[in-house]
């Protein structure tokens, strides 16, 4: 856990995260992050949890309908 403050930017407001976390988790500046209100605090996460789910809902699609998408895909 690393302890960072919330700064001003023009008229927003952003906190700064240390170089060696960032290199960590494989992100630049510019890159997107998603921030996920948990009941403790926020996250942030460098993939969209959304999409994760997406991923998760396509795989059992995907399993239960094989044959029907075998067909389709002739």
């Amino acid at each position: 856990m690393k302890k960072t403050k919330i700064r001003a930017i023009g008229n927003s407001y952003g906190v700064t995260i240390p170089k060696a976390m960032l290199d960590r988790l494989q992100v630049r500046e510019g890159d997107a992050v998603y921030l996920v209100e948990r009941t403790d605090g926020v996250e942030v996460r460098v993939g969209d949890p959304n999409f994760e789910r997406s991923l998760e809902v396509a795989a059992d699609v995907m399993r239960r309908y094989r044959n029907t998408l075998a067909e389709l895909a002739k």
